[in-house]
Order: structure tokens, then sequence, then C-alpha cells
């Protein structure tokens, strides 16, 4: 009862009896089902029965926890099975003591369903965040059940894990499910177990191997730290070691498992050897494991090889493998040539794959380490055993050019051994065409000598000494492609290409040998030198060549050589091969000697080693062979030494070295015999006495050596002289004396220079100055002589060319001299004998006398050269003078055609006084004064004579004409390029006259006569100059400084009015009126800064033809002395700073205030500071915009704010953007801002309202306006103001606007008016203005009020705007558009009319109004007013409306005759064929015969329609296929 009265808990009698306090607490939270609920029942029933009954309550709720999980985790899962979890949830949120709470996540852990609910996992992770110490225990709980939860995922769910084993079972298990989670599950495992990660990374590879998924295995352990990984690695070495032990199974799938194997140990290998930059011990294992695992991987995969690590370290096994695939590959290639099938097969055996190519066998060859060169050698002597010659060498040159060492050295040598045995044998081989194998054979042992080892360099360069030789007799075998030519003794007849080839070297004659006779002779010789033994094994230090070698057991190798060398020496003598059978002797011999000397350098001991006999054997074989060896060199020698004596060319080195191969008296005599019977071959004289002189210091026998010498000299000037075609057999081993005779002869020849005529006399020691003089003097006379015997002016360019060449060898000829006295002297008295027209004679004679200095001359050699290089330059217009024919017959000269073009150079130089002005006067004109001037300074006489004389000519020939001629013509204002010549000639030669009083008189004189323009202002400016110039000099005491300093004034008032005039006649601004201020220049530059074009200039910068204003004002300015800055200064004060300001009635004054463009003054402003550079413009403008006061007028006016708008509006137009910020320091936008606040209160100003720039900024605007339409609403500028602020600042009242609109008509502003109802068309709130639609009707019918027939432009344009805004007009249907367009029609503006009535809203109105304009009107004016008027601009595509419903009109009705041949039939053409109404023009064109232009439109519809005809097509065949296109249309 008590139960149920306090705690509501409804118990049976006998229950009661069987529980406790403690399970009736448990009870009464049984009867708690809502978790939620648990806190209430807590507080009301559970904690009141435990304080009652003496509980602990938190001890009581953990003992409740573990009975509810004891309960409730036995049974079966059903849908409510976490029901409990939440309630034990619950209650544990009411327990406090953390370590109770603790026991009771733990027991909700143990008993909790896996997998967890979130409840239970959130419960969890925060207790597991706490610090208690219970948090490790909760922690390995909270593993163990991650586990348990890990392996559920797997489909187990009870597991008992003993040992360790057990545990890698379980692993292996995991990763053997190959799940993507597998690998990582697997580790949690051997973690949670604490078994080491390294096993379960190699058991995951090696089955990432099992299932060939190798590649993943590198990725693996590129994620692991660099320890675990180098550990991963050699284990898995150590894995993949033993797995390739196993070769048992050769089943296809063990071997790709294998490879598998290797391939992923190759790249495991890489990456270790990667990580271990550290450890070199390592590293290097890693290095030779990676290259064992390389080789049998390639070996597995290229060659289907597979071997162990064991059997790869087995040298044996590894060549017994290269055997059989070398015989594999020869045998493949054998059965692929004679069947033609693939060489690709397997081998009997079928383990090993057939090698295809030889690189595969050289690749193989690697892999079982064998080096290249050794395949290379093996393969060369099997292709050479079969005779495939070519293939061996191939392999040698491949050897030798990527293998450059000793092996490849021993290879090469015993190829050339076994080439040599082969031919010697006579052994078949297969040679390619065109092969000189001899040649190739000594390549071979040069190649080898170059890299073979040093126990080898003997053999080596003994074996190249006698394939040498060997090569040199098959050349002689040879007959080359270029034929057989004999050769006699003589040398003629000699081969051109031998000649070309082979130089100064001897290259003897001899009988072609033959080869099949003298090679394996030859070749036995060389085998016999150098043994060839394939097995024979040489010791260091050892050697096989005969030479070199030892004696061995009793053998003699000196007998065989001497049946071979008998026979090949007397084959060589019977073919007249001389230098051969020496070379053989000779090595022959020298080989012999030095293997008999290696072996007994002691007798003593030899004696002891070897059989007496033996040695005795080759001491007597030495002697008898050096017997015939001395025997052989002198007859060879004689007889080669005639061969090269006989030849064209002489080889001197070489014959030298056969005379000292003979006694010296023997040698002698051979030369002097060949000198002897040698005539005039001055070239092997000189070989021959060459070779004498050497050979006599070398025996030093100085008698014959000077005789060789003299020789020698005689021989080379022979030479040299017949070169140049002396003979110089007349003095050909003569005295000295005898020789000086020829140098006559040698002077007189062209060829000859002095160079040769000093080393001439050099050789001979003859006097070398009386040589020279005697050179120059006959270069001289002789061009003298040639110059007198000339027939015509035709060779003046090749004499000018030879005298020039003549005078420089001169030239370089005197510093030659000891003493040129007698030179001078010869040459002054030659001189006065020359023709005076032979200038180049004449000049050359003086240079010679000039550069020889000897002061004994009385000629000024100076002055005659200057006379002749003027004298030359000029030609002369007069025909020669009486007294020249005397001066020549005088001196009996013969006449020059020279006299015609050229002036006597002895009448002007020597008889200056008698002849000079006589000769110069005749030759005056424009063109010859300036060298005339000179030729007149130079001899100097006096020059006033000559410049007056010439500006009187020029001006009355030249300047007067041509100046009359232009002014005729009226083009006096700009001179042209040869007047301009002309006036320049002029004052060079006026002041050049010392008299400045003479030469101003004349200027003066030139000026007067001239017609106005800019030659009469240039000569006045002149005129100007020279009278300042003779004030200058006068003394101001003088009489003649007054009349100068009167002529000055007068003079300089007409200039200024002749150049300020003629600068407006050159700018085209010489109109009456600015011709009346030509005396006033000030007002002359004012007014022309006002002229109309400056305004075009702004409104249309792309224009052309506006004058320079700029340029005229400052050159008036320059001009009268006039400073063009105060000028700037007035006008910018009267155009910027104006003290009255404009009404405010006017339409435009809005546009006044704003846009530059309506305002002229301003436009003069911008385009008067155009002339500055734009930094000091913006600077002044600057100025202004800040000034308090005007800068620019010292009494100027207050600064307002219309000053400062207008000057910033000029300063804005001037000046981009970015000098403007840094001018002004502020924005771009912030400067607009402040240009219109200023503009604004310039209106406010005007209008007497005083208001600042931060005043009008932070006034409320609205209240502003409001206040201004209260005050001002009279006036109108205050109106046009209020209407600005309003649209500025977006105040859109319909009370205010209505009357500002009201306004605006009352003071017929409708220009203004217009603009602001297009402003306002957007707001729709103020379409409801009662004053707005009267507003729209009153602008739209103003221009009609006014306007009068016939249109002027300006009205024109106002209709164009009335239409215009009739587009615009929001209020169409509250207008009469039919009166408007009556109106357009009264103005004969069809156009508009029709354009007005295309308007109208109600379209059966509008359609009958437009079919009774288009039957009335004329539709050819409308089309040319919308072509005229309305095609461009705003209206241009409402234009095109309109000629639509024309053309329209005139098809269907069919009015084309009013189109047809006029401007406007390509629009009827667009229109028909755009409308597909072609067809009806086409059959009218026909009809009226206009053929041709039916053909163009039916080619142009056609080409519409995507067929494009012809440009060539007749009209008839165009009209065929337009019909025929119809037609198909049609059906």
């Amino acid at each position: 009862l008590d139960l149920y009265k306090k705690y509501n808990c409804r118990l049976p009698l006998s229950d009661f009896e069987k529980e406790n306090t403690t399970t009736i607490a448990f009870l009464m939270l049984d009867k708690v089902l809502a978790p939620e609920l648990i806190p209430s029942a807590m507080e009301s029933v559970i904690k009141p029965y435990a304080q009652e009954h003496g509980l602990q309550l938190e001890e009581l709720l953990l003992q409740y926890i573990k009975d509810l999980l004891e309960r409730c985790s036995s049974r079966t899962a059903s849908f409510f099975e976490t029901e409990w979890e939440a309630k034990a949830m619950a209650v544990l949120d009411c327990m406090s003591d953390t370590d109770l709470i603790f026991d009771a996540v733990l027991q909700i852990m143990y008993k909790a369903v896996v997998p967890w609910s979130e409840a239970v996992e959130h419960l969890v992770q925060q207790h597991l965040e706490m610090d208690h110490p219970k948090v490790e225990q909760l922690q390995e709980s909270y593993r163990l059940m991650e586990m348990k939860k890990l392996l559920r995922g797997y489909g187990i769910r009870s597991f008992n894990l003993s040992d360790d084993k057990q545990i890698m079972k379980l692993v292996k298990y995991i990763l053997k499910q190959d799940l993507p989670s597998s690998l990582e599950d697997a580790l949690k495992v051997a973690q949670a177990y604490m078994l080491p990660t390294p096993e379960v990374y190699i058991i995951h590879i090696v089955q990432l191997v099992n299932r060939d998924k190798s590649e993943e295995c590198l990725k693996l352990l590129k994620l692991l730290p660099t320890s675990e990984a180098e550990c991963i690695s050699e284990r898995l070495a150590v894995w993949a070691h033993l797995q390739l032990q196993d070769q048992t199974d050769t089943s296809e799938e063990h071997k790709k498992y294998l490879m598998a194997v290797a391939q992923m140990m190759v790249e495991t290998l890489k990456f270790l050897q990667s990580i271990q930059k550290d450890n070199t011990l390592k590293r290097m294992k890693c290095e030779n494991n990676l290259k064992m695992f390389e080789a049998i991987a390639h070996l597995q995969e290229d060659f289907d090889i597979f071997l162990s690590l064991e059997d790869y370290e087995n040298p044996a096994l590894l060549a017994q493998f290269q055997e059989e695939h070398v015989k594999a590959y020869e045998g493949t290639l054998s059965r692929a040539r004679t069947r033609k099938a693939s060489v690709v097969a397997n081998d009997a055996d079928g383990k090993t794959k057939t090698i295809s190519t030889e690189a595969g066998l050289y690749r193989l060859a690697l892999l079982l380490q064998r080096s290249e060169q050794e395949l290379g050698a093996d393969l060369a002597m099997r292709a050479l055993a079969v005779g495939k010659v070519e293939k061996a060498l191939k392999i040698c040159r491949e050897l030798y050019q990527h293998h450059c060492n000793a092996k490849t050295g021993q290879a090469l040598f015993n190829a050339a051994q076994k080439l040599c045995q082969m031919l010697e044998a006579n052994v078949p081989m297969i040679i390619p065409e065109g092969m000189n194998l001899p040649a190739v054979i000594h390549d071979l042992a040069c190649q080898a000598a170059t890299v073979c080892s040093t126990d080898l360099l003997l053999d080596c360069q003994e074996l190249c000494k006698n394939t040498l030789a060997a090569m040199d007799v098959y050349r002689q075998c040879q007959i080359d492609d270029y034929g057989f030519i004999a050769k006699t003794s003589l040398g003629a007849d000699r081969d051109p290409y031998e000649e070309w080839t082979f130089e100064d070297f001897f290259n003897e004659d001899g009988i072609v040998l033959d080869p099949v006779t003298a090679l394996p002779v030859l070749y036995e010789i060389t085998t016999s030198f150098v043994p060839y033994s394939a097995d024979s094994k040489l010791y260091p230090l050892d050697c096989s060549c005969l030479s070199n070698c030892s004696y061995a057991g009793g053998m003699n190798f000196l007998k065989p050589m001497k049946v071979p060398m008998n026979a090949m020496l007397q084959n060589l003598h019977e073919c007249s091969q001389l230098q051969l059978a020496l070379r053989l002797v000779v090595n022959s011999f020298g080989t012999c000697l030095q293997h008999v000397t290696s072996n007994n350098m002691a007798l003593v001991l030899s004696s002891k080693l070897h059989h007496h006999q033996h040695l005795m054997e080759d001491r007597n074989f030495i002697l008898s062979l050096g017997e015939k060896t001395i025997s052989l060199i002198k007859d060879v020698s004689m007889a080669l030494l005639h061969k090269v004596f006989n030849c064209r060319v002489v080889d001197c080195d070489l014959a030298i070295g056969y005379c000292t191969l003979l006694p010296k008296k023997d040698a002698f005599e051979k030369l002097w015999h060949v000198i002897n019977n040698t005539w005039q071959n001055y070239d092997k004289i000189l070989a021959v006495a060459v070779v004498g002189a050497h050979l006599s210091t070398l025996y030093k026998e100085e008698e014959e050596g000077q005789k060789f010498l003299s020789l020698i000299a005689d021989a080379e000037w022979g030479i040299e002289l017949g070169k140049f075609g002396i003979s110089f057999q007349s003095v050909f081993r003569q005295a000295p004396e005898r020789k000086k005779d020829l140098i006559t002869t040698l002077v007189k020849n062209r060829k000859v220079d002095s160079e040769l005529i000093l080393k001439y006399c050099c050789t001979f020691d003859l006097d070398s100055d009386s040589a020279l003089n005697l050179y120059i003097k006959t270069l001289l006379l002789h061009g003298a002589n040639n110059n007198q015997n000339e027939d015509g002016p035709e060779t003046d360019d090749c004499s000018t060319v030879c005298h020039r060449e003549t005078l420089a060898t001169a030239l370089g000829i005197i510093p030659l001299l000891t003493s040129s006295r007698d030179l001078v002297i010869s040459l002054s008295a030659a001189i006065l004998k020359l023709s005076p027209y032979d200038y180049e004679t004449i000049e050359g004679v003086l240079k010679v006398i000039q550069t020889a200095d000897e002061k004994i001359t009385s000629l000024d050699l100076d002055q005659a050269l200057g006379l002749l290089q003027h004298l030359k330059s000029y030609k002369r217009i007069s025909p020669p003078m009486d007294l020249e024919h005397h001066y020549l017959l005088e001196n009996s000269l013969d006449d020059s055609p020279h006299a015609h073009t050229r002036l006597p150079f002895h009448l002007i130089f020597f008889q200056t006084s008698h002849c000079f002005w006589k000769i110069i006067s005749v030759e005056l004109s424009e063109e010859t004064f300036p060298t005339l001037l000179l030729i007149s300074k130079l001899m100097k006489v006096c020059l006033d004579k000559l410049y007056m004389s010439a500006v009187n000519h020029v001006f009355e020939k030249s300047l007067k004409p041509r100046s009359l001629q232009q002014a005729k013509e009226g083009k006096s204002h700009a001179m042209t390029k040869e007047t301009m010549k002309t006036v320049e000639t002029i004052k060079a030669y006026l002041l050049s006259i010392k008299n400045p009083e003479w030469a101003a008189a004349t200027s003066h004189r030139i000026a007067q006569e001239l017609p106005t323009g800019i030659e009469k202002t240039s000569a006045l400016k002149f005129c100007l100059l020279l009278a300042e110039k003779w004030l200058k000099i006068t003394n101001p005491e003088d009489p003649t400084h007054a009349k100068a300093e009167i002529f000055w004034d007068k003079l300089k008032v007409q200039y200024q009015r002749s150049a300020t005039e003629n600068t407006l006649m050159s700018h085209r601004l010489n109109s009456p009126e600015y011709l009346k201020l030509t005396g006033f220049p000030a007002k002359l530059i004012v007014s022309l800064y006002e002229h109309s074009s400056i305004e075009q200039r702004i409104k249309i910068p792309t224009g052309t033809d506006y004058p320079d204003i700029h340029a005229v004002a400052k050159e008036i300015a320059s001009i009268n002395n006039i400073d063009l800055t105060k000028i700037r200064d007035v006008l910018l004060d009267k155009w910027l700073c104006q003290s009255t300001r404009p009404t405010a009635n006017d339409n435009n004054v809005q546009d006044y205030i704003t846009d530059i463009q309506e305002d002229p003054e301003l436009m003069r402003v911008i385009y008067l500071l155009q002339m500055y550079p734009i930094d000091f413009s913006a600077r002044m403008l600057y100025a202004i915009v800040t000034a308090e006061t005007s800068p620019i007028s010292n009494s100027g006016p207050r600064m307002t704010f219309c000053h400062r708008s207008r000057a910033l509006l000029c300063l804005i137009q001037i000046a981009d953007t970015t000098m403007l910020e840094s001018l002004l320091k502020t924005p771009i936008e912030k400067v607009k801002y402040y240009l219109k606040c200023c503009i604004y209160l310039s209106e406010f100003e005007a209008l007497n309202i005083p208001y600042s720039v931060e005043s009008f900024h932070n006034s409320p605007k609205e209240g502003m306006i409001k206040g201004l339409w209260k005050n001002h609403s009279h006036e109108p500028r205050a109106v046009r103001l209020v209407a600005e602020l309003s649209l500025e600042y977006q105040v859109y009242d319909p009370q205010l606007w209505n009357g500002v609109l009201q306004k605006l008509l009352s003071f017929s502003m409708i220009g203004y008016l217009r603009k602001v109802l297009v402003a306002i068309t957007a707001i729709h709130s103020l379409w409801q203005v009662p004053n707005f639609v009267r507003a729209w009707r009153s602008v739209i019918l103003a221009p009609f009020l006014s306007a009068s027939v016939p249109l002027s432009p300006q009205q024109l344009g106002m209709f164009y705007e009335t239409f215009v805004l009739l587009l615009k007009c929001p209020v169409l249907l509250d207008l009469d558009l039919i009166g408007i367009a009556k109106q357009f029609a009264q103005f004969d503006l069809p156009a508009f009319t029709l354009g007005t009535l295309l308007l109208i809203p109600c379209s059966e109105k509008k359609d009958q109004q437009i079919q009774g304009f288009l039957s009335a009107s004329n539709l050819v004016t409308v089309l040319e007013q919308v072509e005229e008027h309305l095609s461009t601009g705003e209206v241009a595509g409402f234009s095109t409306q309109i000629k639509d419903i024309v053309l329209s009109f005139m098809c269907t009705n069919k009015l084309y005759e009013k189109l047809v041949q006029t401007k406007l039939f390509p629009l009827l053409k667009h229109h028909v064929i755009v409308s597909n109404q072609v067809r009806d023009l086409v059959d009218y064109l026909v009809n009226r015969s206009c053929l041709d232009d039916a053909a163009g439109l039916a080619a142009e519809y056609l080409k519409h329609k995507g067929r494009h005809l012809s440009a060539n097509m007749p009209a008839a065949e165009v009209l065929k296929e337009f019909m025929g296109s119809e037609k198909r249309f049609l059906e």
C-alpha cells in the first residue's frame, strides 16, 4: 500500500514477498517505458525511495544498468532491441560518480549490439576524451570492440587467437579477400596484437604478385616510411631469390609467375636504390642485386631463359646458352634464305626463342655477361671462316666506332691477320664490288694499333707496315676508271688527273702488276713476318712478329722467306716498280737483321742456348741477303733518280734521298749531266740545282755549292722573266756585268714593277737609282706620248685610269731612290713641252716633283696642283680662242681633242696677267661660277668684278623671268626649289662683295624689280641684313652712317609689311579684311584667332583643309617683333574670364554651360592652348580654376564659378585622366563632380544665390530645388536650373514638374524643353502631369509655325529632329498624327509624312491613310528623301520599313518604269529578290529589251538562292537558267 500511495507502484503480494528494496527499485525503473521519462521518474520516485530505504543511489543505478544489460543482451534481437541501450544510457545520465559512470560505460560497451548504434558510439567517444584513470581500460575495451566489429565484416563472429601463428593466419585470410580495406584491416589486426607490420606488407605484396598486380607493389612501398620500406624491400629480395630457385615447374603459368616476381623485384630494387643514399655498402649490394634481377627479367621476357641467381653466376652455363643461340641464329638465317620464311621460330626443345636479329645476339651477350667486343670478335671470325668479308668488316667497324679498347684492338688484329692468311691461300671470299681489300686490311691493322694493349702494339706495328706495302702493291695492280695514259721520259702527255692529284710528289711510272700473281706472294711474306695462329697464347712482353720473336724449338723462321721474297723482287723488276722493290728489300733485310740481332745480343749466351748450326745458318743468310740488298739499292736508286729528274715536276726531297743512297762522285756527275742536257727548261734546272745545293751542304763541298747557288739564281730569274714574256737566255750563266743590258727591256714592259727591278739589281749587284729613274721617266713620258696620239675623247675613262695607276706607281718608286735631284731636273724641263690640255700627265709630273721635295724648282707646286684640280672638274662652255692656237704653234704641239672641253693650263698658270681674264670672261655663268671663283682665288686676282657680273647674269637670265611667270600664274606666295636655289646663289654672291653699300644697293634694286610675293619678301629681308651690316661697319661720325640708317629704317617697314602679307597669302588668309590689318600686326593676330575654321577644327578634327592659325600668328609675331604671350593672355582673359554673363533667355544656355563644342569662345581657348605643351596648358588652366582673381590679367575681375567651370571644362578637354589626377591630386570622378558643382554654382551665382561647393554638396537637394522654384520660378535661368537639378538628383515631384513644363512653355524655351521631355520620358509617373502632353504637342508643332518654303538646311534639320521626337514620343494617342503628316506634306516632305502615318496606332485607319497617300504621292520623291535624310542615325531602322511599304506598293501596281535605269533601281532589285517577286520584274525588263538588266537581276536572285553562275555567261543563258529554276520551284 505504501508503494502504491507514495510511488504509484502496483505490486502483487506474492511478488512483493519475493523482492527486496533493491529489486523493487529495479521494478519501478522497469515500469518507465520511455527513456526520456527516466530523469523525471528518478526525481519523483527513485531518489525518494532510495533515501527512505537507505540505498546508495549511484551504486543502485550501476547495478540496475548491469541487471538490465544482462537481462536484455541474452534475448533474441528484435526491432526494439536497442531500447534497452537507450534506457541504460538515460539511467547513466542521471549518475554523477565518475568511477561508477566509467564502470557503467564499460558494461554498455560489452553488452551493446555490434555494430554499435550512433548513441553508443557517441557515448564511448565522449568518455574516451576524458582525463580519468579508467580511460586506458576503456581504450583497451574499445580496441577489442573495434576488432570485433572489423572481423564481423569478414564473416568472423567468434574467434580465439591463442598465438602469433593463428593471428597471421587471420591476417592472410583478411588480405586474401582482396577488398579495398583489406590491407588497412590487416594492419589493424597486426597492431592490435602487437605483431610486426612488415610481415603484413610482405604477405600483401606476395599476394599482389600472385594476382598479377605488381605495379601496386611499388606504389605501396612509396607510401611507407623509408626505414620500413627498406626492410621490406630487402626481405622481398630474399623471397624472390628463393622463388627463382624453383625451376622444376616448366608450365606457362609458373613462367609467368617467375617473370612477375623478377619484374617486381627490379622495380623494388630501383626504389630501394633511390632511398639508400647514406649506406654505401648496402647501396652497392642493392646495385648488384638490381643488375642480376634486371638481367634475369630480360632473359625471361625476351629470350624465354629462366635462370636462378646461382645459374646466372655460372660462366660455363652462360657460355653454353650463348653458343646455342648463335648457332640457332645462323641456322635461322640459313633457313630464311632458302625457304623465304619468317625468321621467328622456336628451338627444337621448345624452351628458347630463336633470335631473329644480330642486335638480339648482342643484347643476349650483354645479359649473359659477355662484352660486345667478345661477341663481335666471335661473329667476325665466324663470318670470315665462311668468306663473308663484308659482314666481318661491318662488325669490325662497329666495334671500333663504339668500343675503343684493348679487346677491340685484339679483335681487329685477329681479323686483319685472318684476311692476310686468306689472301695468301687464295681462299674463296665474297668481296663487295669496288672494295679495295688490301687498303681495308691496312685500315684494320692501323685501327688495331690505335686501341690495342701494350703487349700487342709491336705486332700491330709490324702488321701495319707490311699491309701498307701490300696496299701500295695492290694500287699498282689497278687500272683506274680514268684510263691509262702513256708517259714519256720527258714528261710530255701527262695525265692531267694525276698531275692535279699528286701535285709535286713523285709518282713512279711502271707496268701494271698482276694481282693474282703478286698479292698471294706478298701476303705470304706478310704472314711470315707476322705469323697467324688462332690458338696461340702469348705471354706478357712476348711478340709473334718475326722482328721481335724468340727462337723456338730449333725452328728457322728465315728460310721460308727466301723463295717468296726473290719471286716478288723479280716480279717488281720486270714491271719496273722500282720504288716497291726498294721498299721490299729494305724492309725485309731490316726485319731479318732485327730478328737475328735480337736473339744474339750475347754470342756466348746464344751459343749455349741455341744449336751452333742454327746460328751459322742465320749468320750466312743475313750476310748473303745484305750483299744482295746493297747491290739492289745502288742500281734501283740510280734508276729511280733518272725517273725523278725526267718528271715534269721534280720531287726534290725524294731526289736528295736517292742521291744519298749513291756514292758522292756518282751523285754529282748525275746532277751535272742532267743540267747540261737541259736547254731553257728553267724549272727542271732549278730543281736539279736545288738538289745539288742541298747535297753540297750535306757533303760540305763549298765550291760545288756556289756553282749550284749561282745556277739557282739564274734559273729563278729565267722563270720569273719568262712570265712577263722576257727572254733570259742571252744572259743565262753569264757574268753579272752582262745582266744590266736587260734593264732597258725591263722598264719598257708594262707588267714589270719597281719591286722586280730592285730585286733584279740586288740579285746581280747593279745600280738601282739609274734603273728606277729610267723606269719613272719611261712611265710618265710614255703616257704623254699616248695622250698626244689620242684621236678623240672616247678614250678618256680608260686614259684616266691608266694615268692614275701610272702616277701611283711612279710615286711609290720615289722613296726607293737614294737621290731624286736628277729626276726633278729632268721632269722640270719636260713639263713645259707637254700639251696644256693633258692634265693627267701634267699632274703626274708635278706630283712626282712635289714628292721628290728637292727644293730646286721655281714652280709653285701647290698652286699648280690646285689649279689642275679645279680645271679637271670644269668643263668649258666656249670654243678655243686664237691665243690658244697661237701657243700650240709656238711650241710645236699637236691639236688635242680635249681643247673643246678643257681650259689651257699653261696659259692660265704661266701667263696669268696676259691671258687669264680673256679666257675666264667668256666662261662666266651660274653653273660655272663656283669653279671660276675658286680658280680666281687660287690665282689671286680681284674678285669684285667677278661677283657683280655673276649677280647681274643670274638675276637677268634666271630669277627675274621665273618670278614674273609665277606672278602671272598666281603662285607668288610659294617659292619653288629652283627659285630658292637661284636666290641662295644671288645671296652668296652679294655677301661676297666687300663693299657693303654696293651690295645693299644691288640687293635693293633686285628687290624693287621683283613682283609681290615670297621672293620679294626674301629679297627685302636679305637687303635689310645687308643694310644692317653696312650700318654696323660705318662710324657714327661718318656721313655715310646717316645715309645707311635712313636706308635701314625704310627697308624694315617695307619688309615687315611684305612679309606679313606674304604669310597671309601662303596660308590662304589673304582676305581684304586681313590685308587691311597688315600695318597693325597685334590686331591682325587677334582677328586671326577668331577665324571660323577654329570651330570647325574642334567639331570635326578629322578635317584636313584648315589653315594653321598658330603658324601664321607665330610668323607674324616673329616678323613684327610682337610678344605672342601677351596676346594669348588678352585672348584667354577675354574668352574665359568674362566680366558679363550671357542672358538666360537663349534656348541653348544649357549647352553653353556643359558642352564645349557649342561655345565658340571655349573652342578658341582649346585651339589657342594647343600651341603649348599639354602640361603647360594644363597648369595654366589649373591656376585659373584655383585662383581667386584672374592670374592672366593684373587688373582682372574676381574669379567666379562660371570662370572656374569654363576653365575646368577646357582642362578636362585637353588633358587625359592620368595628367588630371596627377595635377589636381584628385580622382577623375571627383574632378567631374567638382565641374558639375561649379556649373550649378555658376547658375546660382548668376541668380545672386550665394553657395559654396561645401554648402552645395551638404544641402538636401530636394529642399534646395523646391526653395529655388518657390523664390525664382519667374526667371528662365532658375526654371532651367530647377529642371537640371531635378533630373540630376532624381526629384520627380509631379506638381513641381508640371510647373516646370508650364514655365518652359511660357518662356518659349522649346529647344531646351525638347531635351527635357526626352529625358523624363523614362519616368512613367510624370506622364500623368497635365502639361506633359501639352509640352510634347508644343515641341512637335513648333517647327511648323516658323518654317517657310523653300526650307533652309537649319529648318530641314529641325524637321528631322521633330520626326525623331515623334518616334520617341510616349503620348502618340494624344497627338493628331494625321494633322502632323499633313503639315509635313505642306513643306514637301512626303517621306516624313509617310513615316508619321506609320505611327498611327489604329491599324485600319493607318492602312487607309497610307494607301491614300501612296496613290496620290510621287513615290520616287519619297524614296529619294528616305535615302537622303532617313538612311542613317536614329531612324535608320524605321526608314527600311518606309522603303518596303513604298516598294511593295510599286511592285503590286507594276510601277517599275519609275525606278528602272535610275539610281533607285538597286533598291527595287533588292526588294523583289528578298520578297520573291523577281519573275514579274524580269518579264518587264525583257519586254523592255533590257536583257542585260534582266540577266543581272536573275543572276543575283540565283546567287541569293545559293546557285552561282559564271561571270562570263551570256544574258540569254542566264535567263534560261532562271526560267528553269522557276519552273522547278513551281513543280
